[in-house]
């Protein structure tokens, strides 16, 4: 990567030929992870990050790099870390499942609008955590209030683009010098989970279905089984190279241990009492974001005894 560019909101790394992963970096305006693909004469751009400060520096290096305009944008689900940066594509086509472009468009508008109405009540948890900054040193918290201050920022300019295509199954994008296919196989982290996959390079972008060494986020609306049977199938597919929704670009081996992690974690919800602490496995001790683990757990539960 061309050592003259940087941004403090991803670090963008090339993982195969006209192929680069950014990789959010923590107390940044990105929050999850994004990337683009070179087709030869197009360029695919996949999710935009979660303010228009860090999607404005990845439309700027996406160009400048492949010397042509963004072409399509992909949000591959509707959470607000992956598509609050459509505004900076304003003038390339923005594709979603049927079910993403709804569910931004049904509960987008009014969190944003209680968002922008409410800095103030955001300032204020920003002091607070200053606070606890104060007593602890804790390098998280400062990572958590820079990345608010990003939010913050981006609030007074920040408007809502919806994806202006959708697809149903599988798009195919065939450029001059590699091809690229976006499918979804339902939903199992969200409600509808879209991937890009670029069978020459071995190379595919997961969005939240795949989180690598941190844990993976459970919502009312995750269903574990569905989410497992997705990656048991993506995982058949040749794949050298797997750039996560969160945490570092991963391998094939990545998605088994998300396989493992969620086959886990339902038999110790299962077993566990309400609200009963569950130490963390040995296992996920290293991994990020060690607080989902315990919410994790009782989300699990929630879903296994509706």
């Amino acid at each position: 990567m061309n050592d003259t560019f940087y941004s403090k909101h991803f670090q963008l790394d090339r993982i195969g030929k006209g192929i680069y992963a950014a990789i959010a970096k923590d107390g940044g305006g990105a929050v999850g992870n994004a990337g683009f693909v070179d087709l030869g004469d197009k360029i695919i751009i996949f999710d935009t990050f979660n303010t228009q400060q860090a999607s404005e520096d990845l439309k700027f290096v996406a160009e400048k790099i492949t010397n042509r305009p963004v072409t399509w944008i992909i949000n591959s689900h509707w959470h607000g870390d992956h598509i609050r940066g459509n505004q900076t594509f304003k003038d390339s086509i923005i594709i979603s499942s049927q079910i993403t472009y709804s569910k931004i468009r049904d509960v987008h508008p009014s969190r944003f609008i209680k968002q922008k109405n409410d800095i103030q009540g955001l300032k204020g948890y920003i002091l607070s955590l200053k606070d606890q900054l104060n007593q602890t040193n804790d390098p998280q918290i400062q990572y958590q209030i820079n990345s608010l201050n990003e939010l913050k920022d981006s609030l007074p300019t920040l408007e809502l683009v919806l994806p202006n295509q959708t697809f149903k199954n599988e798009i195919t994008f065939q450029g001059t010098q590699r091809c690229a296919k976006l499918f979804t196989l339902g939903g199992g982290h969200s409600f509808c989970d879209a991937m890009l996959y670029i069978p020459d390079e071995k190379v595919i972008f997961m969005g939240d279905l795949l989180f690598v060494n941190c844990h993976p986020t459970f919502f009312e609306e995750s269903d574990p089984v569905k989410w497992s049977n997705i990656l048991i199938k993506v995982g058949r597919l040749e794949i050298d190279v797997a750039v996560p929704g969160h945490g570092q670009i991963g391998t094939k081996e990545d998605i088994s241990k998300i396989i493992n992690y969620i086959s886990e974690l339902t038999t110790i919800a299962e077993k566990s009492k309400q609200n009963e602490d569950k130490e963390i496995p040995e296992i996920y001790k290293d991994w990020r974001s060690p607080e989902i683990y315990q919410q994790n757990i009782e989300q699990l539960r929630a879903l296994s005894t509706n």
